[in-house]
């Protein structure tokens, strides 16, 4: 069959305006990411920077550790894992769910104890046999989910360190995430919340009335690996992303520690 120019022309401009509608690779697949609720601002942030940048989208789920990944366990399509502590990382990456080469520490963190911002408590220093129930008086310690929630499981364990713990376990306010805890203190609804360092600084409605001492509690290391059943390139464009220099200075003005200095693998 023989076309004419003018014809030929036509299904050429045809195209032309047809290839717009066409979804691009990066609106087809955005990079999609779990991790830990205590990254939401900073990470958040980053994303955004990373998709101006390269025009790449990321979506990101945001919730405690332990559920994040019995979800990916049970199969929830994610391409990057972000753990509040290794204890999850590794129950992910033992089931064979991760790129193990990928695997990687990125970020530290620090515990302490935050009080509502118009509270009349006066700052504290934790050590043992601090009255922490007398602090308390008739109201709970908010703390995330002990066994499922990586700050609730710091929070235990400095507790438990201190001496601490048997004094409040009757007083505790186990919430869903360090999110979830930290609200629980930002309204006003308890008196007193254990949270990350990084949470304080995120949110106006809570003020830190002491730190708890380095070497009550392990080392809060925020590991992130891709995952296995990752197929999208641009995941590893993501996590290079969040080694980089930019990144590193999002992360250290939340309050964040960068394990890894900007742009090494």
């Amino acid at each position: 069959m023989l076309f004419s120019r003018r014809s030929v022309f036509a299904l050429v401009a045809g195209l032309a305006l047809a290839a717009p509608l066409v979804p691009s690779r990066a609106e087809e697949a955005p990079v999609l990411v779990f991790a830990a609720a205590s990254l939401k601002e900073s990470l958040t942030g980053i994303a955004t920077a990373f998709e101006k940048e390269t025009g790449q989208k990321v979506q990101i789920s945001f919730a405690a550790s332990g559920p994040l990944a019995k979800q990916i366990e049970a199969g929830a399509p994610a391409d990057l894992f972000i753990s509040a502590d290794l204890k999850w990382m590794t129950y992910v990456s033992d089931k064979g769910l991760t790129v193990k080469e990928t695997e990687k520490p990125l970020l530290g963190n620090t515990l302490v104890l935050v009080a509502p911002a118009d509270s009349d408590k006066a700052p504290v220093t934790l050590a043992e046999g601090f009255d922490l129930a007398g602090l308390l008086g008739d109201g709970h310690l908010a703390i995330g989910e002990m066994t499922s929630v990586p700050a609730g499981t710091y929070g235990k364990a400095a507790l438990e360190k201190l001496g601490l713990f048997d004094a409040v376990k009757d007083k505790l306010a186990q919430a869903e995430s360090v999110r979830a805890a930290l609200a629980l203190v930002g309204r006003g609804e308890a008196p007193l919340g254990i949270v990350y360092a990084t949470d304080a600084v995120a949110d106006k409605a809570v003020k830190v009335l002491a730190t708890f001492p380095e070497g009550s509690y392990p080392a809060i290391v925020y590991p992130v690996s891709i995952l296995k059943e990752s197929t999208n390139p641009a995941a590893a464009k993501f996590l290079a992303y969040l080694q980089s220099a930019p990144a590193a200075a999002t992360f250290t003005g939340a309050g964040f520690t960068v394990m890894q200095a900007p742009g090494t693998n």
